[in-house]
């Protein structure tokens, strides 16, 4: 039989970036999948060559409009890490809560304006709000919200201009804080109706049991660091991260795809933090989550979207509960000696870990620098999710076919613009007066 093209979206529609799925069957093997990136490459790994240490926090923010807190923080965990700095308790404070704020703003965008409308066979956010009209403004609530939050400590929506090395440039006054209490209150109180709105969308099953790897903190759910753990017994610091993961290139993409040494693919985000984490879960979400039957193992990706609901839950309760015990620091940063060499730092955007490693040299400047976003590593797993769909897929209509594709992939949110920075290249230059092929 010859090869028929099953589904081809051309450019997606509702995820951050430009890529497109594609797939293709000849109707007696598996189908070939591919989820075609062709977004540019952005090369921020080659402009950090050569920077300042002090540098790197503002310029890896600018890879991401959604996320720039998570790439914030990996590379103050890495040169802190290094530079044996101590950063004050409050500041470590106000910083877990500028990172919950990028979680709310970004979780809310997704589950109810991004993701919802193909539950509910809405073309559009629009659509959806003609039918739900206060639903989506709870949902604009949220996400703007979250952005108070940012622009509280961060002293802007998007990409944060108050952390630094060794802390923060300035500490916000309490009160600033203490006056996005009522808000948070308000939606605490009505973000329950909302999980629940979500938990009872009709979606199709997809249990399939995978690779999780995650960020552990036994004393909170890790967002801000901690070990990388997987529920096949992996435990590690972030050093150890390359001798476990790595990357390769795609023909059809322009983002690396990411897949542990033995070549398997992996899932990062909020279902692999969920499953690994629950047990540090605060007890509303945890609550809630048991309320509605969700306890690990959780194995089908379209649940993601219930467990990013609970983790808006989640966020919500630890801000409140962050900015309680808030107290204005004495210092906003401490003082720290530059040292040459490796450093690695780890964090977990909303999308899953988010890996940074330098070499740095004994003036301060960056060598050598290496980021692996979340959706880069969750690519590989996308392709098999709709690969393990395929067979639901081919006996739809071309309507249902797309809306299943898109459905599939959307369920990891890909920010495909953070997966695109960066291109191995293989120059071949051909001699004087001979062509190249």
């Amino acid at each position: 039989m010859a090869r028929q093209v099953i589904v081809d979206t051309g450019p997606l529609a509702r995820v951050e970036g430009e890529g497109s799925l594609s797939i293709t069957s000849d109707g007696t093997r598996a189908p070939e999948v591919r989820l075609n990136i062709f977004e540019p490459p952005r090369f921020f790994e080659g402009f950090l060559r050569g920077r300042r240490v002090e540098e790197v926090p503002d310029i890896v923010s600018r890879i991401c409009g959604i996320c720039p807190v998570a790439y914030q923080i990996s590379s103050l965990n890495a040169f802190e890490g290094l530079f044996a700095v101590e950063v004050d308790e409050q500041v470590k404070r106000l910083r877990r809560v500028l990172y919950y704020g990028e979680w709310i703003e970004s979780h809310a965008l997704h589950v109810y304006m991004l993701a919802a409308p193909d539950f509910l066979r809405a073309p559009d956010v629009v659509t959806l709000a003609q039918k739900d009209p206060k639903l989506v403004k709870e949902a604009l609530a949220l996400k703007r919200l979250g952005n108070e939050i940012m622009s509280a400590i961060g002293g802007r929506e998007i990409h944060p201009v108050s952390l630094r090395l060794g802390g923060m440039y300035k500490a916000p006054p309490k009160r600033g804080l203490t006056e996005l209490v009522p808000e948070l209150e308000r939606l605490r109180n009505s973000v329950e109706k909302m999980v629940g709105f979500v938990s009872s969308l009709d979606k199709p099953l997809l249990e399939r049991e995978s690779t999780l790897v995650s960020l552990h903190d036994p004393q909170r759910y890790a967002i801000d660091g901690g070990e990388v753990i997987s529920n096949r017994g992996l435990r590690i610091s972030p050093s150890a991260f390359e001798e476990n993961f790595e990357e390769h290139q795609v023909p059809y993409s322009n983002a690396l795809h990411s897949r542990t040494k033995d070549g398997g693919s992996y899932l990062v985000g909020p279902m692999a933090r969920f499953n690994l984490n629950f047990e540090q879960l605060n007890s509303v979400a945890k609550g809630m989550a048991k309320d509605l039957g969700l306890v690990p193992p959780l194995n089908d990706p379209f649940q993601s979207i219930v467990v990013r609901a609970l983790e808006i839950v989640h966020s919500l309760e630890e801000v409140a509960a962050e900015i309680r015990e808030y107290a204005e620091p004495a210092r906003s940063s401490v003082p720290y000696k530059v040292k040459q060499g490796a450093c690695y730092g780890v964090s977990e955007a909303p999308r899953g870990i988010l890996y940074h490693s330098y070499v740095v040299n004994s003036r301060g400047q960056v060598e050598r620098a290496k980021i692996v976003p979340p959706t880069a590593q969750n690519q590989a797993r996308i392709e098999d999710d709709v690969r393990l769909l395929a067979p639901t897929i081919m006996k739809s209509d071309a309507r249902e076919a797309r809306r299943l594709s898109e459905m599939t992939v959307r369920n990891y949110d890909p920010c495909i613009s953070c997966a695109t920075h960066f291109l191995k290249l293989d120059i071949r230059r051909v001699p004087a007066g001979r062509s190249g092929h």
